[in-house]
Formats: C-alpha cells, structure tokens, sequence
C-alpha cells in the first residue's frame, strides 16, 4: 500500500466529544468545549486572550482588522509562505515587502528586516517554518524601536517554543491552524488566534461576531446586542471545537510520537549528510521544534524531481512545498522583494518533505529511509 505523505491526527475520542457537542443547546460556537479549547491555550501558551477562528486565514484576516491596515500601508514577511499570509493584508490594502530568507531554517532573515522598514510600515509577520521559530529577540527590537506590529504566523508551531516561550505568545498577535495536515486538526479546518495585548481582546470579540457586541450580551454586560463596527463570521461551530479538545487532551503524547519519527529519520539519514548528498534540517539551539515536518534538500530541482519521482514508484509520496509568493502573478501585483533573492527561490527548488503523521508504524518509517538510501 502507499504510504500518504499525511494522515489527519485522530485519537478515538473526537467521537464521543463531536456526538456530545451534538447534542448540546449551543451548536454555533462559544460552548463548553469552544470555551474548553480556549482556556487550555490560555495556560499552556501563557497569551492574554486565545480566540478559537475557523481556520489561520481567518484568524489573520482578523489581524489585519484589529491592527487597521489601510491602503498604502506595507507589511514585511517572508515570500516562502503560504498564500495566506499575504492575502490577509493585501485584502485591506496593504503591499507586501518580500523579504529574503535564512538558508539554514527557511524562516525570514532577521538581519534584513531593519533595510526594508520605511515610514509606511505598518506590520511585520514573521512566518515559524516546520514549527522552527524565527530569531524572535532580533525582530521585536526592531519592531519596537519603529513602533510596528509583529504577527507570528504559528501555523505549523502548536508545542514548539522560543527560548521557552510558547510561539505565538511573543508578538503583539500569533495565528495558528488546526488544518488536517497540521499536528492537531479541529476536523480538517480550524484556526486560532493569539492576543497578547489586552488592548485588542474587547475589539477582537467584536470581529469575530460579525461586527457586534454579541459576546458581551451573552456574558450579562449589555442588554441588548447590535452591530458596532467592522467584522466578519469568524466564529467556530462547537463541532470543531470538540474535535479539537480530544486531541489537547492528548498533545503531549501526540507530540512526542512525532518527535520518535522525527528523530529516527535524523539518526539514519545523518550519514547522507555527512556525505554530501543531502542537507537536512537546522533546528537553532533557541528553540524546540515540534516535528510538524521533515524535510530535507537535494543539489537542485532536477535531483528533486527524480527523487520525488523515486518515491513516487515505490509507493511513498513525498512533496515539496511553497512556491515563493514574490514569483507569483498576485505577488508582483501586491508586493515587492527588497534587497536580493539571494536564498529563497533557490533553496525552495531544493526543498523536498518526506512523510511524517502521528502513529506512523516502524515499518513504513524503515522502508521510507531504505528507499531513501537506494536512490543515493
């Protein structure tokens, strides 16, 4: 049989709490176990104010709301991303400014941010590639120093850290996804987002309820409910939320079956590396990773074509990942790259991601690596 490249996270008891959430009287969202969710990610992240979305590209469209990005206002980020990322402020007006990547994480490099600042910027969204964060310390003294916000896009990063610090909870904003091809999925969409000034927790409510003071009705603090100011359905059913809360109940088991794949693909693939043939992942001694991935880069597309193709015929599927936003029809419309592309696109073209999901069996691990191993 072929072995997927991903399998949704599935634990057992999604069943139980999805049937329970079915049968309650607040099937919308904002239940018990929406209510569940939230306080989990409150104490295990330590963010002021965690808000479940229906997906990370809601929770960033959200973002670019509360913050007021306008026309003619620019935000910084990373073009190996996902689309998203951008999408969330070019929607209100923004233009994106490309920055270039570190070679060794794929995340953005810090050393470049403070050259494409100028009087427009307004954001910078730092994206935590393969659950590895960014240089986190660098960019909040440039953000602050120029007055800007700092998103994290956490997509991929649930369990990972920086110097300890949960991601997400060291910007003004942190956005993660429960999509099924993430470590923990809330049914094949989900998101949250991540408020760590309290500044924005009441106008935040406000978005996610279409634009009304709902949540505060609901919590006795007004009478009545109306539509206040700008907003969207940012809201969660309860379904996800249950679905979700079976796998938070297990996310240290869930991580650590991940790290037991992670790290056996690392020890049998290390004497690649050290002939050449492969390079493979950097994790920064600042942070810990979460085994969202593993991937690995070849010399050049041409290898890494044939070598996914390899796979391919020995039923392993094997993918590589973003195409970079900047080479995009939409990102030369929307943004620009600042400075040189020295890094981005070519070490993209290298870049291949080989199978990794909970509870994958010892077998379908050993035959990945040997089928690896047979190419070479």
């Amino acid at each position: 049989m072929t072995i997927a490249f991903n399998k949704p996270t599935f634990i057992g008891h999604e069943k139980t709490h999805v049937l329970s959430a079915m049968q309650s009287a607040k099937l919308s969202g904002d239940g018990d176990f929406s209510n569940k969710c939230q306080a989990w990610f409150e104490t295990k992240l330590n963010c002021n104010k965690a808000l479940l979305t229906p997906s990370a590209t809601a929770a960033l469209e959200m973002v670019a709301i509360l913050i007021d990005i306008q026309a003619g206002d620019e935000v910084i980020m990373p073009s190996y991303t996902f689309v998203s990322t951008a999408n969330a402020f070019v929607l209100r007006g923004a233009t994106i400014v490309f920055v270039d990547i570190d070679p060794f994480t794929m995340n953005i490099d810090s050393n470049l941010i403070e050259s494409a600042i100028t009087a427009n910027t307004k954001a910078i969204v730092v994206v935590h590639y393969a659950g590895v964060s960014c240089d986190m310390d660098t960019i909040m003294q440039f953000a602050n120093a120029n007055n800007i916000y700092v998103i994290e896009d956490a997509a991929q990063g649930m369990m990972s850290t920086y110097k300890s610090k949960a991601l997400g909870s060291i910007g003004h904003f942190g956005v993660y996804s429960f999509h099924e091809t993430k470590n923990y999925t809330s049914g094949g969409e989900g998101g949250l987002l991540i408020i760590n000034s309290a500044e924005f927790v009441e106008d935040a409510e406000i978005i996610r309820e279409k634009g009304t003071n709902r949540s505060q009705f609901f919590r006795g603090q007004v009478d009545k409910y109306t539509w206040v100011s700008l907003g969207s359905s940012y809201l969660p059913c309860e379904l996800q939320a249950a679905y979700l809360y079976a796998q938070l109940e297990h996310a240290e088991s869930i991580n650590q079956n991940r790290l037991i794949t992670w790290n056996t693909y690392l020890q049998s693939l290390s004497n690649l590396k050290l002939n050449q043939s492969i390079q493979l992942q950097h994790i920064p001694t600042y942070c810990k990773h979460n085994a969202h991935m593993f991937y690995l880069k070849l010399h050049n597309i041409e290898q890494r074509t044939q070598f996914i193709n390899y796979l391919k015929l020995h039923d392993i599927m094997a993918v590589f990942h973003y195409i970079p936003l900047h080479s995009s029809p939409a990102g030369k419309k929307y943004g620009r790259f600042h400075g040189t592309d020295k890094y981005t696109t070519q070490e993209s073209e290298k870049l291949v991601r080989i199978p990794i999901f909970y509870n994958m069996q010892y077998s379908q691990i050993q035959k990945i690596i040997q089928t690896i191993f047979n190419f070479f």
